[in-house]
């Protein structure tokens, strides 16, 4: 494993691509110029992590304005915030330790970008 973005092991720098999803995932894209690895995994961090922020954002709108529709809205929220928390516990973690775990879609759209 080389160095990466900001003097980071890769491993570190693949797995902080994650910490604050989209928003990580944008700033190492934006800022690593060389290491692939952490590219695509700052690359999967946004296409996984904003769409999710876009539909919690949607679904807030719509459910919000639904007075009778807030038990729903409450689950609905829950689940998706869930899938979010696992989705982001098992990325961080897969790309510390040094594995190229691809999503479904998303990881061949990711590494279709930092060829």
């Amino acid at each position: 494993m080389g160095k990466a973005t900001f003097g980071l092991e890769e491993n570190v720098a693949s797995a902080a691509c994650y910490v604050l999803g989209w928003v990580t995932g944008i700033i190492f894209y934006v800022m690593e110029k060389e290491n692939k690895t952490v590219r695509f995994h700052a690359m999967q961090s946004i296409l996984t992590f904003l769409p999710f922020t876009i539909l919690i954002w949607i679904l807030n709108a719509i459910f919000l304005s639904m007075f009778f529709l807030w038990g729903v809205w409450g689950l609905i929220i829950m689940l998706v915030e869930l899938v979010m928390l696992i989705l982001w516990l098992v990325l961080m973690y897969k790309a510390y330790s040094g594995e190229k775990f691809k999503l479904p879609v998303v990881g061949d759209i990711a590494e279709g970008q930092v060829k």
